[in-house]
């Protein structure tokens, strides 16, 4: 069962804090696991620390997440499936049409959870093969989404490379996409609109080299 620790107050009385859920347990637990795996390397986050930031036992961080590996697996999960969710596109709508707009939403979502984002893709460096088969699977997945969109796409009907060389063009894009995007979050003066017309030109320019 999910508890709180209660805290004491100025008077010495304790105070109650409200009972979280067992979902608003788990989403505070993965928020504080992908701010200590964003600044920190994997072999350096200890889940004491996680159970200390988030005010609870060990015993409960491990009915949740019986060990280390399970736990940044389920920070990276939870950051892949948040990123193809914000990034699905709009289906009768064509990409072209819809790529600035898709990356200013991808970007708003580097920006905003900026901690999660560098957490799951530390997780190549990892040294846990579970850990890194979760985040390539996750990547999998983005690839296999804007290949998709690409397809349905009339307007792109006999202009995409063959299936192979499209593929190589959309994953190589994505590490170009990754790269600019940590860079910018340490550089933040770096204009938005600049970093989204980039990224936006150089799908573009990787499609048509197919």
């Amino acid at each position: 069962m999910a508890t709180d620790r209660g805290g004491t107050g100025t008077s010495g009385e304790r105070t109650t804090r409200r009972r979280l859920s067992t979902e608003e347990r788990r989403e505070q637990l993965l928020g504080v696991g992908a701010r200590l795996f964003a600044q920190h390397p994997y072999d350096d986050v200890w889940i004491e620390q996680v159970a200390e930031i988030a005010g609870v036992s060990r015993g409960l961080l491990y009915h949740y997440f019986p060990t280390k590996r399970d736990f940044f697996a389920a920070v990276v999960r939870r950051e892949s499936e948040r990123m193809l969710r914000l990034t699905a596109a709009v289906p009768g709508v064509p990409v072209l049409d819809q790529l600035g707009t898709g990356l200013d939403t991808f970007l708003d979502y580097v920006a905003t959870h900026a901690e999660g984002f560098r957490a799951f893709h530390r997780a190549e460096a990892a040294g846990d093969p579970t850990v890194r088969a979760v985040y390539r699977e996750g990547l999998a997945a983005h690839e296999a989404q804007i290949r998709a969109a690409l397809a349905a796409d009339p307007q792109l009907a006999g202009r995409l490379p063959a299936p192979d060389t499209l593929g190589i063009a959309v994953r190589g894009w994505l590490a170009f996409l990754v790269a600019v995007c940590l860079d910018w979050l340490d550089r933040p003066e770096l204009p938005r609109a600049h970093v989204r017309d980039l990224c936006a030109r150089t799908l573009l320019g990787a499609i048509a080299a197919g």
